[in-house]
């Protein structure tokens, strides 16, 4: 029974799930004001049910919104596989970069692959590099797994109040100014010196304000900010 109960513990350094999921709940915010996007978007080319069937099935925010493009151009089958196809080819090295990390067996691979994008990519590599050597699987799958299912679901509560009548307008500023932000944030969680998490940090926030204060300089704000929290300062 012993033996059992230590083979249910989580190893030394693994985070735990609360850890995972209050690390995951900024950018489960920013994925559901774009999930808001895609299901306003999507609802006047595949109506409710499809909408709704897509963001539960796929869960590929950017393939998700170039189909509603191309349907929306009157594309054929065939551009849209195609462009199925080109998008997810950045999966096959994300898998790769974790399939090293794993110890599960294939059937649970293939289970935490539906979890598997641009975000949790970055939170299951930052807890592998955080963890200890033989805890490093262990921690990247949880975190995969946790902060996949967050994500998730604020897409899908995303897709439903856009669906419900979520108007365009009222989060499409919103959404322009998370995206950079979000990204820069999934640097932050690569940084391994605490000043460069600060400067990341301060780059995200000096984004977001240009962003939502000078929309018109919306698309070079993150490289502004990049430029001006690099510039003071060395290494420390």
């Amino acid at each position: 029974m012993a033996r059992v109960r230590g083979l249910s513990t989580p190893p030394p350094a693994v985070p735990s799930i609360r850890s995972i999921v209050a690390l995951s709940l900024p950018a489960a915010a920013a994925v559901a004001v774009f999930g808001s996007l895609y299901g306003v978007a999507a609802r006047g080319f595949l109506g409710v049910p499809l909408t709704l069937a897509s963001s539960l099935l796929v869960y590929s925010g950017a393939l998700q919104f170039a189909m509603v493009a191309l349907l929306g151009a009157g594309a054929a089958a065939l551009p849209l596989l195609l462009t199925a196809g080109v998008l997810n080819l950045r999966h096959l090295v994300l898998g790769a970069a974790l399939r090293s990390r794993f110890e599960s067996g294939p059937l649970r691979r293939a289970m935490l692959a539906f979890f598997l994008v641009d975000e949790t990519f970055g939170f299951a590599i930052a807890a592998g590099n955080a963890a200890e050597p033989r805890a490093v699987g262990a921690a990247t799958e949880r975190t995969l797994l946790y902060s996949g299912l967050t994500l998730y679901v604020a897409w899908i509560v995303g897709t439903v109040v856009g669906v419900l009548g979520g108007g365009l307008a009222a989060v499409e500023g919103l959404a322009g100014a998370l995206f950079p932000v979000l990204f820069i944030g999934l640097a932050a969680l690569a940084a391994r010196k605490r000043s460069h998490v600060v400067r990341a940090l301060a780059a995200a926030l000096l984004t977001a304000a240009v962003a939502l204060l000078l929309p018109d300089l919306r698309m070079i704000a993150p490289v502004v900010a990049g430029v001006v929290v690099a510039l003071p300062g060395g290494d420390e």
